[in-house]
């Protein structure tokens, strides 16, 4: 992604960056009275102090949605998410993710009386080019060790293949409290589990070499070498090539930018309710109320280092049904959400990655008939693999047809991961 003169940019690197910073299990938990709008915890800090953090992660916001529960800030490289509780920065390029996390820790003390750090996460795909990074970045054990400056009881994993695609990832326990301000070690009170009811949890799908027809899209086009408007270009190409309809039209508020001369960022926020979720099947999150969540996408379309990602945390059904079918409605299961999403970048490489808390380690019997009794994270690898092995997938993938190279559960404290990994059959 690169908004400036061309020719031809320096290499681009597209998998991001992601920190998740909690001050609070809910948004419940953030005891705080609301604004005039409606807004508290995090939620309540002016854009201003955003910006600062921004500075020094290298990234400027280009545009920004307020929803009910949370407000999603669209980035030169990437997403900002802000709820009263929790900060999510996503980053791509060159940036420097955790360098920012200082200032977010003083601000988030300073501004909305959050002086603690409930719990952190940080992942991210292997780089393409490592040596292009900077600060912490240029390393993973680098990374590990300013994260561990911070939050003393810290842990660090590798997932997948070393020397192939892999996802690193750092986490801290609800017990690992660090205080934002003069004590970096000090615990916090005690805090509510899961007051809303219902586990967190992130679904991602990181794609790498996207098929050329697919990439044409997001190179912007130019009129006597103007300019066009970066929100109009990617509203056209969001409807034209099937964003627009990955989750239900009514259910979304969709905030898009096309770069010049390639590239493209979107933010959606999408409300959800019992009415377009299917009672009858369990989903990743088991609640009777109503939400809002986001996903995100984010596409480098060059052909030697082509990348595109999908996040999303609204919940999911575990399998299809008549509901799922009919798209303009209803939110969709894993399956339909992964063919829709990977039959828009046609990708030769694919890592997908399932983060859900567990704390309740319910077993889904109903999951699907052929395998009883399945944990939410095989649920989930069991989804993934109808979504792109089996034989009706190349049929809603655009002709591609896949084959699955890493699948890997792991277990933590209180969340658990699925992993896998997939290839392009040729």
């Amino acid at each position: 992604m690169v908004d400036a003169v061309y020719p031809t940019p320096s290499p681009f690197e597209g998998p991001e960056k992601l920190l998740e910073v909690w001050f609070a299990p809910s948004s419940v938990a953030v005891n705080d009275v609301p604004d005039n709008h409606g807004k508290s915890g995090l939620r309540k800090i002016h854009r201003k102090y955003w910006e600062q953090v921004l500075d020094i992660v290298k990234c400027k916001i280009l545009s920004v949605i307020e929803g009910q529960e949370l407000d999603a800030y669209l980035l030169s490289e990437s997403s900002l998410f802000i709820s009263p509780h929790r900060l999510i920065l996503k980053t791509c390029g060159t940036t420097l993710n955790l360098l920012g996390l200082p200032l977010i820790l003083h601000i988030a003390a300073t501004y909305a009386n959050l002086p603690h750090v409930y719990r952190c996460f940080y992942s991210r795909k292997a780089f393409m080019f490592p040596d292009r990074q900077h600060g912490p970045h240029r390393d993973w054990k680098e990374e590990v060790q300013f994260l561990d400056n911070i939050f003393p009881n810290g842990a660090a994993y590798t997932v997948g293949k070393v020397n192939g695609d892999h996802w690193l990832l750092y986490l801290t326990n609800p017990t690992d409290i660090s205080s934002s301000t003069d004590s970096l070690h000090q615990p916090t009170p005690s805090l509510p589990e899961q007051v809303e009811g219902y586990p967190d949890y992130t679904i991602e799908i990181l794609m790498s070499s996207l098929s050329p027809a697919a990439c044409e899209p997001f190179f912007t086009p130019t009129a006597n070498d103007t300019k066009l408007d970066p929100f109009t270009c990617a509203n056209a190409v969001s409807n034209n090539i099937g964003i627009s309809t990955i989750f239900p039209s009514h259910l979304t508020t969709l905030d898009a930018y096309a770069f010049t001369p390639c590239g493209y960022s979107a933010n959606a926020l999408i409300r959800w309710n019992d009415i377009s979720l299917d009672s009858s099947l369990p989903t990743l999150i088991a609640c009777k109320q109503s939400g809002e969540g986001y996903y995100t996408i984010h596409v480098t379309p060059e052909a030697d280092w082509s990348y595109a990602s999908f996040e999303c945390n609204v919940p999911l059904f575990f399998a299809p049904s008549s509901k799922t079918n009919s798209p303009a409605l209803f939110i969709p299961d894993i399956q339909s959400l992964v063919q829709r999403v990977v039959a828009i970048f046609k990708p030769g490489r694919i890592t997908l990655t399932l983060f859900i808390s567990s704390r309740n380690k319910e077993i889904l019997g109903s999951c699907n008939d052929e395998v009883p009794n399945q944990s939410r994270v095989e649920a989930a690898q069991h989804a993934f693999r109808l979504a792109l092995t089996s034989e009706s997938s190349p049929a809603a993938l655009g002709g591609k047809a896949y084959k699955r190279t890493d699948k890997i559960n792991y277990e933590f404290s209180d969340y658990d991961l699925a992993f896998a990994s997939f290839e392009a059959v040729s």
